[in-house]
């Protein structure tokens, strides 16, 4: 619309100045139609042999580190750019320490801005300090590019559609700062992994997991079940610890979450997990809750192999808080699957009679069980004889706290 308004500003001039006879005025015409001319042939190149490049520190990161956001835009011609703007979108739960965000029009967005200049065959890097005070897994981009004359009276613009991922993980805490004590927790577990297994003591079969020996594997109920098997020895030889995520909130059949209600479950989860993997336990996680980017819920069988504690990690920060079954029929589902001798911790916020009626068949049947009841909720519900433990959701605010504070101190001594 502006091209057009110049044409035509231009060729009323030229009439006005062949009307009264004014050579100037038709001097001045000709001036404005060859400036424009070349604004415009600026504003089509502006664009051409420009390139917009952009890297993270880190792309795996625990809940309160500090990654960097490295930009470089790259003039290659003999064109300047008098100006250059680019709109990048970024997660609005990330905190630039020194730059501002405005809010963006997608839900979840920000956009980040910046405004420069570029001469000939030119670059110009750009540093962003980014803190992580949301765990989740997050995305970076598209950019939007535009540049135009030296005027501004024409631009031109391009989308960069290059997307960048981020794993935020849970923050891990010791247990005592939940008030679970490390010593013995969930259970007085006395046994510890035998030098070699007994292969006769086979006490049933469960999925196979990274890390089982091939020598375990079951090839007939393999074989059966179309999905490999691992056989499961008694208890003198495995100490396994089976963590089942409750990531319902709000009392059913009302649907929501409570923010610091989910994330102190994840911060349990996380730090159990942590407890248990440097116990050197077979670990597992078992959440009522979809994969992101996958079928199925969130499920890792028990394992002990080196990178179980990255899975679950990984596993966690996808945890959105919207469950897809209730906790009780997860359990029930999955406890063919669980090791007979395996403790059985539940983390939930809302306990209900179900749950319990659940938990206290397994504990009849000989299973250990534990319970974690995050926030306030349980009074009134009718325990028996689970062990529980309650952690207060004010966790998740002392930790976002205490990063903050962190980050702070650091400012200032810089």
């Amino acid at each position: 619309m502006l091209g057009r308004s110049w044409l035509f500003i231009t060729f009323a001039l030229v009439l006005a100045a062949l009307a009264l006879q004014q050579a100037l005025l038709l001097l001045v015409a000709l001036l404005l139609f060859l400036a424009s001319g070349i604004a415009r042939l600026w504003a089509h190149y502006a664009l051409e042999r420009v390139e917009y490049n952009r890297t993270l520190s880190d792309r795996r990161v625990f809940f309160g580190d500090t990654i960097l956001l490295n930009t470089r835009l790259v003039n290659n011609k003999v064109l300047p750019l008098p100006w250059i703007h680019v709109r990048y979108e970024v997660p609005e739960d990330m905190s630039f320490l020194k730059h501002k965000t405005t809010p963006g029009n997608r839900h979840g967005k920000a956009i980040l801005s910046s405004f420069s200049s570029l001469s000939w065959y030119n670059s110009l890097s750009r540093r962003y300090s980014v803190q992580c005070l949301k765990r989740g897994y997050f995305t970076f981009g598209p950019a939007t590019i535009r540049s135009g004359d030296l005027f501004g009276f024409f631009h031109k613009e391009t989308i960069d559609k290059k997307l960048d991922y981020m794993l935020v993980y849970p923050r891990v805490v010791p247990l005592e700062d939940l008030g679970i004590p490390s010593k013995a927790a969930f259970g007085d577990i006395r046994v510890r992994r035998h030098i070699f297994d007994d292969p006769v003591r086979v006490v049933t079969t469960r999925e196979y997991a990274p890390g089982d020996p091939l020598k375990h594997i079951h090839w007939k109920a393999t074989a059966r079940l179309r999905q490999l098997q691992s056989r499961v020895f008694d208890s003198t030889t495995t100490v396994d610890l089976a963590i089942f995520l409750d990531v319902r909130t709000v009392e059913a059949p009302i649907w929501g979450r409570v923010e610091q209600l989910l994330e102190t479950g994840v911060i349990v989860a996380a730090s159990i997990a942590n407890h248990a993997v440097g116990k050197s336990y077979r670990t597992g996680l078992y959440v009522n809750e979809p994969y992101l980017f996958k079928d199925g819920l969130i499920k890792l069988p028990s394992s002990d192999h080196p990178d179980q504690f990255q899975q679950v990690l990984e596993a966690l920060a996808q945890v959105q808080g919207w469950p897809a079954l209730p906790i009780e029929q997860l359990l029930n589902r999955e406890a063919r699957n669980v090791h007979v001798a395996a403790t059985i911790v539940v983390i939930t916020a809302e306990p209900n009679e179900s749950l319990l009626a659940t938990l206290n068949r397994f504990r009849r049947a000989g299973r250990r069980v534990a319970l974690i009841l995050v926030g306030e909720r349980g009074d009134g519900l009718s325990l028996g004889g689970i062990p529980v433990y309650h952690v207060s959701d004010r966790i998740y605010w002392r930790e976002l706290e205490l990063v903050q504070a962190d980050t702070t101190r650091q400012g200032v001594l810089q």
